[in-house]
């Protein structure tokens, strides 16, 4: 990822299974997540018990370029609001953040886990096997790490490593001796 992509779309819901209501901004709060979604509140459905890669739910994001190819290659009447994430972006691989510390305008966030797809965005019976075209492509779960407002317009940038103070910065070339970048 380069440049870096940006925020499309902001989601929350007040309680496990009510209407996700677009934002133009929010607030995020470490170790509680969106003020005004349900994770916030502690009414999300993976509030009182996580389950195992489900234990950080501060913040949801999915590609916004998911929700077209849905809509492209499936044919299927979904939109942004039906992932039931909080974030929807555009130009950004979101599975490389996995483990990664990034930045959503000036909130810093850490990439927790995949955040696999949900029946909702297969509104119905015939179309369950659309789960299995989805794994892996169903978002990102991120853990907040610096209060801050997140807008519409946002950039999302991967926040670059910092070397360890003396640490090698080279690369080895084929037979393993030092090269400069």
């Amino acid at each position: 990822m380069c440049g870096g992509g940006m925020i499309l779309a902001i989601y929350t819901a007040a309680d496990t299974g009510s209407a996700m209501r677009p934002q133009d901004e929010v607030l995020a709060v470490p170790g509680r997540g969106l003020v005004g979604d349900r994770y916030f509140a502690g009414n999300g459905k993976f509030s009182e018990r996580p389950f195992p890669g489900r234990e950080i739910t501060e913040l949801t994001l999915i590609e916004g370029e998911v929700i077209e190819w849905i809509r492209r290659e499936w044919q299927l009447d979904v939109n942004d609001v039906d992932s039931r994430r909080n974030l929807v972006t555009w130009g950004v691989a979101l599975n490389e953040f996995v483990g990664q510390e990034f930045s959503v305008g000036g909130v810093r966030l850490r990439g927790a886990g995949l955040c696999e797809p949900c029946v909702s965005l297969v509104k119905s019976p015939e179309h369950r096997h659309l789960l299995r075209a989805l794994v892996h492509k169903g978002g990102l779960r991120a853990q907040i790490l610096t209060e801050g407002a997140i807008t519409i317009g946002d950039r999302v940038r991967l926040t670059p490593r910092v070397a360890a103070a003396g640490a090698y910065s080279g690369r080895r070339d084929y037979l393993g001796t030092a090269s400069s970048l």
